[in-house]
């Protein structure tokens, strides 16, 4: 393995397994992701819609920089999460390549209760 630090991240599967434009679901550490493969570039999502909560934004088509939920067409940027409109949509998560292997790094969320 290369010298890149993979501190707090996860292999979730290898650049082979996904395909260009074609989300993929992944469930790592009880927190549900989709991840696409757009111009040999990887983006990972929060894969629940914040609509309605369903768990279908893998399923999404690609158009532009966005995801589009597929169930009732919220459009959320790939590279942020966020909506055409700047208002908070998806959680994004950081991804690496290494090796030909893909990584992300998944933090659980903290509650201050």
């Amino acid at each position: 393995m290369t010298d890149m630090k993979l501190e707090d991240f996860q292999r979730i599967c290898s650049i082979n397994e996904l395909n260009d434009n074609i989300g993929r679901r992944f469930i790592l550490n009880d927190i549900d992701i989709a991840v696409f493969l757009i111009k040999q570039r990887v983006f990972a999502l929060s894969n629940i819609c914040p609509h309605l909560q369903t768990t279908l934004i893998y399923d999404g088509f690609i158009e532009d920089n966005y995801v589009v939920c597929p169930v009732h067409g919220w459009k959320f940027d790939l590279e942020t999460g966020k909506t055409p409109s700047g208002s908070n949509g998806l959680r994004v998560f950081e991804t690496k390549v290494v090796e030909n292997e893909v990584y992300v790094k998944v933090n659980q969320k903290k509650f201050n209760w």
